[in-house]
């Protein structure tokens, strides 16, 4: 290995974790934050649930093969004739990438991961090969999924919490009602999840489920959840002249056990799908330096995985607690079943979307889930201070993780340009 090479793949290294320790202190804590502000689990449960599940989601079904360039935002191919300049350019984007993850996370802002590497990529793309050779059109894309995934995410988050009030709480007798409406509301959420994890967190094993094949499986486990929802209901009780505070407060307890459920199954998911992906320019730069060749696709070492999955899990242990105090309980006042309500429509719009090819992003999905429930009770229930600054991060995210990492290329260019 040339001097060069070594120096590259000791930082990407280096930066590959704090980019891993940053998402797992943005990107997993906000899937964390409702149940974690909910109250139905603790912050040190949801880092165990995490340390489990991501794991589980990247060895069992973690991708093997990611993009060399995230999202095809230029042609590798530019560099053709000096492979080691976009080695460069990929450390730099990643350390611009986890660098704007970071900011974001000591505000508590939850922002896409998927935007902050795209907007670093496009950073470096543009200093060293120029305006023309970005693909503008997945620009717009992305631009659009600013609008697109909170409004889907909302929409369908305000309508299940409308639902599920009108069902169980605004009743006479909500316990009575949960008794024969809860098993099958857990049949439709356990039919969802399980369409979740097939199309978002099994898509890396390349299954070749149709859409009828993937919901028959997924109704065999809707008819686990109807079973599970009858055991959860069947130890409420149920008196006539119990007071209707006091029945929907029993009530409430039961959507706990949904909302771990959720949080485990989401873990999994993100362990699956955007762990390789966390630590795809580790990746290209290993793959790189070894073949001294552009690869438009590199394989994921074992070793790449492990490191993404152990400094995810350490970012939300040490720095999860803001964002998920963001999403759990500044936004808008989360209990368990407004959190199985948002986690629950986030899960519904994540499926559609994926059907639909909608440019979506699932950090603004489930922030605009969370929005959905509390709109949902009103504007007075929401934190619009909170709202439009959270909306600020995600319009600041792809240009500023583009400057950050133009400059950051154009001094690692200064540093190591006796090398290259």
């Amino acid at each position: 290995m040339t001097t060069l090479g070594l120096i590259l793949l000791t930082a990407a290294i280096i930066f590959g974790f704090y980019m891993a320790w940053n998402i797992g202190a943005n990107d997993v804590a906000n899937a964390m934050g409702t149940s974690v502000g909910s109250k139905s689990i603790t912050i040190r449960q949801a880092v165990i649930i995490a340390a489990i599940f991501e794991f589980l989601g990247a060895s069992l079904a973690g991708g093997s093969v990611t993009n060399t360039i995230r999202k095809g935002m230029f042609d590798p191919q530019l560099f053709a004739e000096n492979p080691m300049q976009l080695a460069v350019g990929m450390l730099a984007a990643l350390i611009a990438a986890a660098a704007w993850l970071q900011i974001s996370s000591l505000r508590g802002h939850p922002v896409s991961t998927t935007h902050s590497i795209v907007g670093a990529v496009i950073g470096f793309a543009v200093i060293s090969q120029g305006v023309g050779a970005v693909s503008w059109g997945k620009i717009l894309t992305i631009v659009a999924s600013w609008f697109v995934s909170p409004v889907t995410g909302g929409l369908v988050a305000f309508l299940t919490f409308k639902g599920i009030r009108r069902l169980l709480w605004d009743v006479e007798h909500p316990i009575r009602a949960a008794k024969t409406r809860m098993p099958w509301l857990t049949a439709i959420f356990a039919f969802v999840m399980a369409l979740v994890i097939v199309y978002k967190g099994l898509k890396n094993l390349k299954l070749g489920l149709s859409f009828v094949e993937a919901s028959a499986a997924a109704s065999l486990v809707g008819l686990i959840g109807f079973m599970w929802g009858k055991r959860l209901v069947a130890s409420l009780d149920f008196r006539e002249n119990q007071p209707h505070r006091n029945q929907c407060r029993q009530l409430e307890r039961r959507f706990i056990g949904l909302q771990v459920v959720t949080a485990a199954l989401m873990a999994f998911a993100h362990g699956s799908n955007d762990v390789a992906n966390a630590v795809g320019p580790l990746a290209g730069i290993v793959a790189i330096i070894k073949a001294n060749a552009v690869a438009m696709k590199s394989a994921v070492p074992l070793w790449v995985l492990l490191l993404g999955g152990v400094g995810i899990v350490v970012g939300l242990a040490t720095y999860g607690k803001k964002v998920m105090a963001t999403v759990g309980k500044e936004i808008t006042s989360i209990t368990p079943s407004r959190g199985f309500a948002a986690e629950f429509g986030a899960a519904i719009t994540i499926v559609v979307g994926s059907q639909l090819g909608l440019p979506l992003s699932t950090t603004h999905i489930l922030v605009g889930a969370v929005i959905g429930v509390g709109f949902a009770r009103g504007f007075s229930a929401l934190n619009l201070d909170i709202v439009r600054n959270v909306a600020t991060s995600w319009l600041l995210t792809v240009p500023a993780a583009a400057v950050v990492s133009a400059l950051l290329y154009s001094i690692l260019n200064l540093i190591l340009g006796t090398y290259l």
